[in-house]
């Protein structure tokens, strides 16, 4: 998904080109006005007529980073007039370092209705700047006179003084565009390297040299000139079961690896090695040190593993403790906020604070113990190529207890000992230790989500089915189910919810058990009369035997997806129903069994039926093998679940026997 572009930027390709430009502002085209859909995408509401954006460093005062953005955007239709909700986000390190906007010009072209081409200025004074937290402000502003039909166009600066931070472009959104190009120019006093992410190709990638292009105290030089552009491109659809979408959008990222200061020359080199981070980790204050502080724990230790005899029931109970004693303020982060110390007295803390004291407890008593440095699912994938501690925003433990290893995550209360939550389910971690060097270690689930129903219901004579339902949940399944049962008060409340959300069902019974022993499965059982028919005067009745979690929509619409299914985990759900018919009636059209299958036994679709005299028993089992499934194995994984949909619409029909 990443590839390394021409760049080591010192070094500037030499070649002739067409050179980049911005597009002229405020114009149209009677092809623009009179266009009804784009002709590479009809379903689209909106697309991008133009987009340009130019990044350089300035040789004014303090060097700053200036950007430029320009784009034009025709919008078909009212669903696509979010488009002319404009925010910029502007980043902010303190009160005298802050990013600014400067410049904006905007303007709406629209038919009216007689059919005359009218421009409607921007109202400078509709601007809006927010405080949206500590590190972001962002500038807001409406654009006027959206109607079907109409042209968007807008341009802004934005002055950083952040110069080692170059502007990063992005390609794909959720709308097509015709043409995206970024220029970018560079003095050779700086040192970048640029990633093209995602699956496109570039359609403009030039390199070419401005001499003398930039000056600070007499001191001259050369620049690079880079353009990188796509045509074409595509809207970037997100899709149930992904990762963050900035895994796989199109884009180029920037990374500084060195640069010489301009004022008194010294080199500095920001590319780090692993051993450079792991030094940095170890020495600091707000991480290394939190897993040194084991005499937090000394006098706590024998009071946690009272009744603990061996090293895994030890792990289990200091676990236990930290899940019990602190609560997360749901800060994420590898750093430590406020230290383990403070977060036990306190007993709340970030995420760093609760992880990296269940690490160092554990090392205090005996078990061997390290911290996982990791990015949560929806913030991307680590970037490999540049080791980057940046890229990490999460931090559980990971300790081997008779040569197993568990990978431990104490901020969620119904967490299962050795079972991460979902967030961390992605790529690779890191795993630091205080006297190893650190190595990579696969993110991958422990559990399932599992879950099976067991119905043994019988028809009644006044059309109503009556029984009982049991419903065991595992792994993932169990952790969001006593998730749900939580949020209410008491289990009576949680089945009175449950109770009046199914309008067709009556609960008349029920028995909740092992919420609180997150090892054991989640057990429902209900005793229930169901409303499926009117009454029993018909001499045919169609009964749905998928009546319950039937699936009614396949949540893989596209025609082609570039990323992968990811769904965190295998899953697996079984259905078994035990019907009891009254006498005198039959099964008029006995359901055949099917068996559908994914390619490299990665899923199944499979049902069963029995009958024996007035009962029959009906199966199904819906199988996920694969935690991910590749854009290539997309097709089939679409087709199942399209399979699996219309076998689900298949009745049972009871008739009186004549």
């Amino acid at each position: 998904m990443k590839k390394l572009l021409l760049l080591a930027l010192g070094a500037v390709l030499m070649h002739t080109s067409v050179l980049a430009s911005d597009f002229p502002f405020g114009n149209f085209t009677v092809e623009e006005m009179s266009l009804k859909a784009y002709e590479k995408d009809k379903t689209a509401n909106a697309v991008v007529l133009n987009e340009f954006g130019k990044s350089w460093i300035s040789s004014t005062d303090g060097i700053p980073l200036i950007h430029e953005y320009h784009i034009k955007i025709k919008i078909f239709n009212s669903k696509a007039f979010e488009k002319g909700n404009v925010e910029i986000p502007l980043y902010k390190s303190d009160n005298n370092s802050f990013e600014r906007v400067r410049d904006i010009e905007a303007v709406t072209f629209y038919t009216d209705d007689n059919g005359g081409v009218q421009r409607m200025a921007f109202n400078a004074s509709n601007i809006i700047k927010e405080n949206k937290n500590k590190y972001w402000d962002v500038v807001k502003f409406a654009m006027p006179g959206l109607r079907d039909g109409c042209i968007i166009e807008y341009k802004y600066t934005i002055e950083s003084p952040y110069t080692l931070n170059m502007k990063d472009w992005t390609f794909q959104t959720d709308i097509p565009k015709m043409n995206s190009e970024y220029e970018v120019h560079i003095p050779g006093y700086f040192n970048f390297k640029a990633t093209l992410v995602g699956p496109l190709k570039l359609t403009k990638n030039t390199g070419d040299l401005e001499q003398e292009c930039f000056q600070v105290r007499g001191n001259k030089a050369d620049c690079s000139k880079l353009v990188f552009g796509m045509a074409d491109v595509p809207a970037f659809i997100e899709e149930d079961h992904m990762t963050s979408p900035k895994n796989f959008i199109a884009a180029i990222d920037f990374e500084l690896n060195d640069y010489i200061d301009p004022y008194d020359g010294t080199k500095h080199v920001k590319t780090q090695t692993w051993t450079d981070i792991d030094k940095s980790l170890k020495q600091s204050d707000s991480f290394g040190s939190q897993l040194k502080k084991s005499g937090v724990f000394k006098d706590k230790l024998p009071l946690i593993l009272t009744g603990a005899t061996d090293s895994l029931s030890k792990a289990r109970a200091i676990y236990a403790y930290f899940q019990k004693n602190v609560k997360c303020n749901n800060i994420y982060g590898i750093w430590s906020d406020n230290g383990v110390r403070k977060a036990l007295d306190t007993h709340s803390g970030s995420v760093a604070d609760i992880n990296l004291g269940l690490v160092t407890a554990l090392n205090t008593a005996g078990l061997n113990t390290e911290a996982v440095i990791l990015a949560t699912r929806d913030h991307g994938f680590i970037n490999k190529l540049y080791p980057v501690v940046g890229g990490f925003n999460y931090v559980v433990a990971k300790v081997n207890v008779n040569n197993k290893t568990y990978l431990l995550d104490a901020t969620e209360p119904y967490l299962p000992f050795g079972m991460l939550p979902e967030r961390c389910l992605n790529d690779q971690g890191r795993v630091m230790s205080l006297n190893k060097p650190s190595y990579w270690i696969d993110m991958k689930a422990s559990q399932k989500w599992a879950r099976t129903y067991a119905m043994d219901l019988t028809l009644q004579p006044n059309g109503k089915l009556t029984g009982v339902i049991k419903n065991f949940s595992m792994g993932y399944e169990a952790l969001n189910k006593r998730k749900a049962i939580k949020k209410f008060n008491s289990i009576d409340e949680y089945v009175e919810n449950l109770d009046e959300k199914n309008t067709k069902l009556k609960i008349l019974k029920s028995e909740v058990l092992n919420v609180d022993s997150l090892d054991l499965p989640l057990s429902e059982v209900y005793e229930v009369e169901i409303s499926l028919f009117d009454n029993m005067n018909n001499n045919r009745m169609a009964f749905n035997p998928f009546f319950l979690n039937q699936i009614s929509e396949n949540p893989f619409k596209l025609a082609e997806r570039t990323y992968p299914v990811d769904w965190g985990a295998q899953s697996d759900t079984k259905v078994i129903l035990t019907m009891h018919l009254p006498e005198g009636y039959e099964i008029e059209n006995p359901p055949k069994g099917v068996s559908l299958g994914l390619p490299n036994s990665g899923g199944r679709f499979l049902t069963a039926y029995d009958s024996q005299a007035t009962t029959f028993t009906f199966s199904h089992v819906i199988q996920l093998n694969n935690a991910i499934y590749s854009s290539d194995e997309y097709p089939y994984l679409k087709e199942l679940f399209n399979k699996i949909i219309q076998e689900q619409k298949s009745d049972i029909i009871f008739r009186k026997k004549s």
